[in-house]
């Protein structure tokens, strides 16, 4: 049996390690084996590494990544071997509530993540950080034009098509609007807004290479570190004397919303989408929100068609934005610490590792 190699995380605080693991000789229908030829490190990921979010282990970690499909079952005529994809973060049954009814597939009843499972799950070729996965017969896969790199094609699956599916609920037109991060999300956020034609978007962040980068996709820069955050304002009020048509929250910092809401005009759309853990009780009273009549939503994760979109986003706009600046030249898979501890260290929005 053919074997492909693996680093396998066993649960914080211990290294991962590497391992050959079996590649499956036969397909069921509709499932899909996919060389890896370059995968991105997530925070998510990084927060399972050190424990702050728990998952199954031992898992094969990493859901963001593009490759070239190598064999497939039966069902999937559309792919021909050798066609170079992405493909969605979650497999969904198709046939549950969440599916059919609620338009929500990333929350089907029978819900599986690439990347958060156990090795125990299926073929366990179930991450990114591997030389090979086995895509399920529910998972929507995307061919990735030829003008999109495998750096800038690596983080698709994840930043920017769940940025996609939170702009898909900002009313238009959205003219003025802040952005409270200038991580993937955010810059990912900035260059969607300026393509919808938003005429100022403002992007929030403490440091200073972030924002520098916030500049080169469409945001104007706003120093947030206290004692400068104050004077930076003064900007986003000139533009948006009332308020600005929409926040978009991808911070993960709950004590940024009572300002979020402060910029806010009347009628205002706040997106939710970086608080994803449990130290995230919202400084807020209900008074603020209905005196404004503020629209809240919270967006996780995204649905077939925001992937489809957001690939079609990258190609139309590859030229437009420094995309590639975003990830860092590759680890080799061997080198999984090294890439996670270079990732920590938050010089690059993305840290690349390449079988």
């Amino acid at each position: 049996m053919d074997t492909t190699t693996v680093q396998i995380f066993d649960g914080p605080g211990q290294p991962l390690r590497r391992e050959a693991w079996p590649i499956p000789e036969a397909l069921q229908d509709g499932e899909v084996l996919v060389g890896i030829a370059l995968a991105t490190i997530c925070g998510s990921d990084l927060h399972t590494v050190s424990g702050q979010r728990t998952e199954p282990t031992p898992a094969i970690l990493g859901h963001e990544a593009v490759g070239r499909v190598l064999r497939k079952g039966r069902g999937r005529p559309e792919l021909a071997e050798g066609t170079r994809v992405t493909w969605s973060i979650a497999d969904s049954c198709g046939r549950c509530p969440a599916c059919t009814e609620f338009g929500l597939p990333q929350k089907c009843d029978a819900l599986f993540k690439y990347g958060h499972a156990a090795v125990t799950n299926g073929s366990g070729l179930n991450g990114c950080y591997a030389g090979h996965i086995l895509l399920r017969a529910g998972t929507h896969i995307v061919p990735v034009p030829d003008n999109v790199s495998d750096p800038m094609a690596a983080p698709i699956n994840c930043a920017l098509a769940t940025m996609v599916n939170a702009l898909s609920y900002v009313p238009a037109p959205c003219r003025t609007a802040v952005i409270q991060g200038a991580g993937m999300l955010g810059l990912y956020g900035a260059a969607l807004l300026r393509d919808r034609g938003a005429d100022a978007v403002f992007c929030v962040d403490v440091q200073e290479g972030r924002l520098e980068l916030a500049e080169s996709f469409g945001a104007t820069p706003i120093d947030g570190r206290p004692g400068r955050y104050e004077q930076a304002r003064a900007r986003i009020e000139q533009a948006a004397p009332r308020g600005v048509d929409a926040v978009i929250e991808v911070a993960g910092k709950a004590d940024l919303v009572p300002e979020g809401v402060r910029l806010l005009r009347p009628g205002g759309h706040y997106a939710f989408i970086g608080m994803v853990h449990p130290n995230s009780a919202l400084p807020l009273t209900g008074e603020a929100v209905i005196r404004k009549c503020l629209t809240i939503h919270g967006t996780h994760n995204y649905g077939p068609e925001h992937l489809d979109e957001a690939v079609a986003f990258l190609a139309r706009t590859v030229d437009a934005y420094p995309y590639e600046s975003l990830v860092s030249a590759p680890y080799r898979l061997d080198e999984i610490e090294s890439a996670l501890d270079a990732a920590r260290s938050q010089q690059w929005a993305r840290v690349a590792v390449a079988p």
